[in-house]
């Protein structure tokens, strides 16, 4: 059962690095009043790391900790929550789960843009190709809370928005009673 979320719905953007989550999820917090919480972010100004992986050029999220410090704030809802992963937040926490999908070609060449390493590139296009995310988010949540967006071009970017206000909006309508 999820937990009442009286400041309104928990939803969290998730997808292959490169799809777009911090730009629409920085865009959605700010145009529905809505509090955002960038798992990146947060790991970095709390140390909530276990070690440091030098092939991949990333750290390993301390995962413990993540739902430690978020825990009271995911129990009141009103998040959007921007991470990579999303299998290991309790269930309970996400009313809906956004899973942005990038074509490889337009994915690579963001993550080019960002320099990551070649190795890391690849990974991250496989991930996409093999549908790691979705797969995750469709293993861990409730089919009917997971959609899958294409996040390829400015216009579909903003469709994104506009779809997610207007699920936002009829949350809200649905839970008038909280």
């Amino acid at each position: 059962m999820n937990d009442v979320h009286f400041r309104g719905p928990n939803v969290m953007i998730t997808g292959t690095p490169g799809t777009g989550k911090t730009t629409l999820s920085k865009e959605l917090a700010q145009e529905t009043c809505l509090n955002l919480i960038n798992i990146g972010d947060l790991a970095k100004e709390n140390n909530f790391y276990c070690e440091y992986d030098s092939e991949l050029q990333s750290y390993e999220l301390d995962e413990d900790k993540v739902i430690d410090e978020i825990d009271d704030s995911m129990k009141e809802g009103g998040n959007v929550v921007d991470y990579h992963g999303c299998d290991f937040f309790p269930e309970r926490w996400f009313d809906a789960v956004f899973v942005l999908r990038t074509d490889n070609t337009v994915l690579y060449e963001r993550l080019e843009k960002r320099n990551y390493s070649e190795r890391k590139i690849q990974e991250n296009v496989q991930c996409e190709i093999m549908r790691v995310i979705l797969d995750e988010a469709l293993d861990s949540y409730k089919p009917e809370i997971v959609y899958e967006l294409k996040s390829d071009t400015p216009d579909q970017m903003e469709q994104n928005l506009t779809t997610i206000k207007n699920w936002i909006q009829q949350w809200k309508s649905e839970h008038r009673h909280i």
